[in-house]
């Protein structure tokens, strides 16, 4: 099972996919990495030689910003748009949907459990 970028590529997929197994690589850069060090796509990953395994790694690491590099990236654009005071900022702030989503129905990804009202009950008369 290779290691590439701190991550534990699944030894029976096909590499193409494997690749995608990386946070900031998805199908279309999984391809263009394969192309441009020469590995088939087709084949498995625990099938890779050494010297593949070499390539995919430098490419990535040179060529791409993935895993922890780009979790704190995003992490600091937030944080940037909340010191700022953007409107997409107070969006990340109060957890509700930042790119123009409804939110009287749905949005509960973003918004949680739903939090029902409390009802009390009248007091029985005499």
């Amino acid at each position: 099972m290779p290691r590439i970028a701190g991550v534990d590529l699944p030894a029976e997929k096909r590499i193409d996919i494997s690749l995608t197994y990386i946070f900031g690589i998805g199908r279309s850069a999984a391809k263009k990495i394969l192309a441009e060090t020469g590995v088939d796509p087709a084949t498995k990953t625990k099938n890779l030689s050494e010297d593949d395994t070499a390539k995919l790694r430098r490419v990535i690491e040179n060529t791409y910003k993935v895993e922890g590099a780009l979790r704190s990236e995003i992490a600091g654009n937030i944080k940037r748009l909340m010191d700022i005071g953007s409107y997409r900022g107070l969006r990340h702030r109060r957890g509700l949907p930042v790119r123009g989503q409804r939110t009287h129905t749905n949005a509960r990804t973003r918004k949680g459990p739903k939090k029902g009202v409390m009802t009390r009950k009248k007091k029985e008369r005499k």
